[in-house]
């Protein structure tokens, strides 16, 4: 029997360009992408256009697919002699049970690879300004799962149902022996006892328990002071970030609702001065983005990189002509002046001087108008200077700048909706 292979891609924490590039270099050779709920969609383009997509989200008491079937379609596929990627938010180690569906593979001998993600344990809170460990403040820190595991039951103490598996400490030692335990190294200047409060608590998937969790580590000997942070769909333009304390964050994060990350510690204090992710001017805001595909990318990681969420949704299509005949004519032509009212103009110009065997001399002695910085560097790009670029990139600024044109050829290529003002 021929086998495929199986590659257990983390997808990071949620910004799409927080996936590695071997995690890219999978999608695009993948026959079969099975993905995850918390995946970013705009990852899926990187896979080639015929690949199967299989969507197997989760969310809390709401599975597309148990566990049990999931293992089972990553082998059916890969038996198909397929090239199977799962794509698997954060870290496919880090509670994304990427080891049990790699257990499940091994059992049905079929050859599999993990690629690592970055975990939102370490992402979210850096995005929200928070770092997990800071000299002087945090030496260490420790990551739980807010689930419960399958079996266990709602009842019991506080402590038992904080939904881990062991203290939230994350220490085996009792507090007692925590807080006598020397400190091995110098943090800025302090030397000192270890506390429990000296280590971050990072909690994954815990909404539905954080009032169990938070009082377990009250229990423990936690402070009812120690800063908290709720950060809910961490690294994305939604990304939510409620601040307080053992003491009260049970009722600020009330409105908050999962995926969020919970992080406890002093090094939550760091945060007024060291969030960067939601000071960017356009953060909280969707732009609808209406330009043709080819072309909205570029606007929309511009928009992106100010903290905005872009819409890709394209009004206008750019298409080849159906008779090239009356492009060609013209050409054929001198002009004293060719008028480009877009870059899309440039290029169907130039692919039509390149099939008839022309180049860049075609242009000797014929002044050039771009209406706008973008085209002239697509002029560029091929190797021709714009004599002039109006200052205001409308039609009435090129009539206004070209000055009297009286009696002088002029090609104006255009698209077929354009205005007719400037001819």
């Amino acid at each position: 029997m021929i086998s495929g292979i199986v590659y257990i891609v983390g997808a990071g924490p949620g910004d799409p360009g927080l996936i590695t590039v071997k995690g890219v270099e999978c999608l695009r050779r993948a026959d079969v992408i099975i993905y995850d709920r918390l995946v970013s969609p705009h990852l899926l383009d990187y896979a080639p256009f015929q690949a199967e997509r299989i969507y197997v989200g989760k969310a809390s008491s709401d599975h597309i697919l148990s566990q049990k079937e999931t293992n089972r379609l990553l082998v059916e596929r890969a038996r198909q002699g397929k090239t199977v990627v799962r794509l698997k938010g954060g870290d496919p180690f880090v509670f994304g049970r990427g080891g049990e569906e790699a257990l499940a593979l091994v059992e049905a001998c079929i050859p599999f690879e993990v690629v690592p993600g970055v975990t939102s344990a370490i992402a979210a809170p850096a995005y929200a300004g928070i770092p997990v460990t800071h000299r002087g403040v945090a030496r260490s820190f420790a990551v739980f799962s807010g689930h419960r595991t399958e079996g266990e039951t709602r009842g019991g103490g506080d402590a038992e149902t904080a939904a881990v598996s062991s203290q939230p400490s994350a220490v085996s030692r009792p507090l007692s022996a925590i807080s006598r335990q020397p400190s091995a190294d110098t943090l800025g200047s302090e030397r000192g006892p270890w506390t429990v409060e000296r280590e971050t608590q990072i909690f994954l998937m815990g909404m539905e328990n954080l009032g169990s969790i938070v009082a377990s580590l009250l229990e423990e000997g936690y402070s009812s002071e120690t800063p908290v942070a709720l950060v809910r769909w961490g690294t994305t333009p939604q990304q939510e970030t409620v601040v307080g304390t053992l003491g009260d964050i049970v009722e600020r994060g009330r409105g908050v609702h999962p995926p969020a990350v919970l992080v406890v510690g002093q090094v939550v204090s760091l945060r007024e001065r060291l969030k960067w992710f939601e000071d960017r001017p356009l953060f909280g805001k969707r732009i609808l983005v209406t330009r043709s595909r080819e072309q909205a990318s570029k606007l929309s990681c511009l928009l992106a990189e100010q903290g905005a969420e872009p819409i890709d949704f394209p009004v206008i299509q750019i298409l080849p002509m159906e008779d090239d005949t009356p492009l060609d004519e013209a050409l054929a032509h001198p002009h004293d002046w060719v008028i480009f009212t877009s870059a899309n103009g440039v290029k169907a110009v130039w692919d039509r001087l390149q099939a008839a065997g022309r180049d860049a001399r075609a242009f000797a002695g014929v002044r050039l108008c771009a209406i706008g910085p973008a085209t002239a560097a697509e002029l560029a790009s091929h190797g021709l200077h714009a004599d002039f670029v109006p200052a205001e990139y409308v039609a009435e600024a090129i009539v206004a700048g070209i000055g009297d044109v009286a009696g002088q050829r002029i090609m104006l290529p255009r698209a077929d909706i354009a205005q007719e003002f400037l001819a």
